[in-house]
């Protein structure tokens, strides 16, 4: 294991199609605590694992620790928001539930933690991790960035260059959507294509895969929201073909569905003529289309060399958000069954436990209602006359 690994982070190997080299397995995998009755998807585990990030799969190794040896929080700003390890109100487990919880309102946060660089060059790239608005949030980030090896942890900020953002944004009831924004030629570029996220209180698993065909995939809860090629669905290339310039449309090419109907006579004070079918309506003019000479097909389009950091750098107006589960790896079927097993279990006790909170409010409530109903016993007159004699 690495020399930056600190105490209580280990190893561990998977199968892949597309690495049939043992060493070449695994990309980065990051794995919750499990009790030794919970199943992996290769088995039972016969001890307690923790959380790893780790680019070495020939090693494995399991020791005790601090959850903040991983985790680097930025000092860019003096003020930024702490992350503290917390299960929240509604979990399946208090234990192995517990994840990086944002605490402090009106914050920004930032903190990273590192692995062993690699580069997902040939092989496809999945980024997966839970996250839970306990708040119900209605104001704040809850994404994550995956960067290049070379970056400054300790200084890390909304400036710093990313490979890519991904996970949930939200901001009012206008703003609910599901970030995906790819660094291609050091530029910016976010998904074309409207993707709303789930905001209920719950922990939800979100999943990015990018394949080396320039397909790709966003996940919500292991269902697919949205997918294609990276060429329709980002403006990351120039497009292949364009209007030719040397063609204008005709004249007589009537796009209007609707005239004014020469018949209809102005009347006296405001008016407008009353509309009519358009014979001569021929529907949009179809522009004949030219390869563009400006395209260049490009087989790395979401390629990134120095993968090395993940990070989460968000804005938060109500804190309350946990963040769980982190998985980076080349193989969506193992991300799928990892994702599975580590958050359905989870939200379907927190969904149960939601319930009985629920229904012990209501009954308490109605407890309260009927306390409040009963009429309060009026004390003896006799009493009250020995008393004031008294």
């Amino acid at each position: 294991m690495p020399a930056s690994f600190p105490p209580r982070w280990h190893t561990r190997t998977h199968p892949s199609p597309a690495c049939p080299d043992a060493r070449e397995r695994l990309l980065v995998v990051a794995v919750r605590k499990l009790p030794p009755t919970r199943k992996s998807v290769s088995g039972v585990w016969e001890q307690p694992r923790e959380v790893v990030l780790s680019g070495d799969p020939a090693f494995s190794h399991s020791l005790t620790g601090k959850w903040q040896a991983r985790w680097v929080p930025s000092h860019h700003r003096s003020d930024y928001g702490t992350f503290r390890l917390a299960t929240g109100k509604l979990y399946s487990d208090r234990d192995l539930d517990k994840g990086l919880q944002t605490s402090e309102d009106l914050k920004f946060y930032a903190i990273s933690s590192r692995f062993k660089p690699f580069s997902n060059e040939g092989r496809p790239l999945v980024i997966q991790y839970t996250v839970k608005h306990e708040q119900r949030i209605d104001c704040g980030g809850g994404y994550v960035k995956i960067f290049p090896s070379s970056l400054d942890q300790k200084n890390m900020s909304g400036e710093s260059p990313y490979y890519v953002m991904f996970g949930p944004d939200i901001c009012s009831s206008d703003t609910k959507k599901v970030h995906a924004i790819l660094n291609y030629k050091n530029k910016f570029h976010p998904i074309k294509k409207p993707i709303r996220c789930i905001v209920d209180g719950f922990t939800h698993l979100y999943t990015l895969v990018l394949n080396p065909d320039h397909t790709y995939k966003v996940k919500i809860d292991n269902r697919v929201v949205a997918s294609g090629f990276l060429e329709e669905d980002w403006d990351l290339l120039p497009p292949r073909t364009i209007d030719d310039p040397a063609v204008e449309k005709p004249e007589d090419w009537e796009e209007e569905e609707e005239v004014d109907d020469p018949e209809d006579q102005k009347p006296e004070g405001e008016w407008r003529p009353r509309k009519i079918p358009n014979p001569k309506y021929k529907g949009a003019w179809p522009h004949p289309q030219i390869a563009n000479p400006e395209y260049e097909p490009d087989v790395n389009l979401s390629v990134y060399k120095d993968i090395g950091v993940l990070g989460l750098d968000l804005w938060q107006v109500r804190s309350g958000t946990i963040f769980d589960n982190f998985l980076i790896t080349d193989d969506e079927d193992y991300a799928e069954d990892f994702g599975e097993e580590m958050w359905r279990e989870t939200q379907e006790a927190e969904q149960k436990m939601n319930q009985q909170q629920t229904e012990e409010e209501k009954r308490r409530k109605q407890r309260m209602a009927k306390k409040k109903e009963r009429p309060q016993k009026k004390k003896p007159l006799g009493s009250a006359v020995q008393k004031d004699e008294l």
